[in-house]
């Protein structure tokens, strides 16, 4: 029986994912998280093969969440399932330690087997991510402005360029807005930028985030 506990902040997704893991014989849900704090908390306390967990979770940054779990839980497994389906979240999240990468809009028909290959201690990406893996390949090796960018740095440049404000970030992120505004100084420093609108226009031109995608 592989044990799994799900991590994502709406509850409709985790009874979702739950209805479709314990309708396929073979797993069981142990436990369920909402948020940064409570992930670690459940993982520390309860023995599991896998962790499906979203990456925009409020409290923390979800690539600095996997790393953390994967220091004081090296065997867990970790299938990030994201609404992200860029190349450069994907490449972010398997540095820190994850398994397998799945978007939510594949979730309805691929995670029992990206959860069974991980479990097996496989890696998973789905066909659509790793033609885009695959495709990066090609892109010149000079490291771009935005690959300077810390994890947390990278998500805080992409909720700016998605028309978040400073307290918006702040509250979704569980920091005071003076720490945001610490995170956009250095990143407008880092990827040379002037302003904000430069910043959305460099995410556009390099396809940072998906037409309708929400953060």
């Amino acid at each position: 029986m592989t044990k799994v506990l799900l991590a994502d902040d709406h509850t409709l997704v985790r009874d979702g994912l739950r209805h479709i893991l314990q309708g396929t014989s073979g797993f069981e849900v142990v436990g369920e998280a909402y948020d940064g704090p409570t992930t670690i908390a459940l993982v520390r306390a309860t023995p599991a093969d896998v962790l499906v967990l979203d990456l925009s979770m409020p409290g923390r940054n979800g690539v600095e969440l996997v790393k953390q779990i994967k220091d004081e839980k090296p065997s867990l497994r970790i299938l990030v399932l994201t609404m992200h389906a860029e190349q450069q979240y994907a490449v972010r999240a398997f540095k820190a330690g994850a398994s397998g990468y799945l978007t939510k809009e594949s979730a309805s028909t691929e995670l029992v087997t990206a959860v069974t290959k991980v479990s097996a201690g496989g890696v998973y990406v789905s066909l659509s991510m790793a033609e885009r893996l695959a495709q990066s390949l090609n892109e010149p090796t000079d490291m771009l402005p935005h690959q300077r960018l810390s994890d947390r740095e990278f998500d805080v440049f992409r909720r700016i360029a998605a028309g978040q404000t400073i307290t918006e970030i702040a509250h979704e992120l569980c920091v005071s807005a003076k720490t945001v505004s610490t995170y956009k100084t250095r990143i407008l420093e880092k990827m040379q930028m002037p302003h904000e609108a430069a910043l959305v226009r460099y995410a556009i031109q390099h396809k940072l985030f998906d037409d309708n995608e929400g953060i």
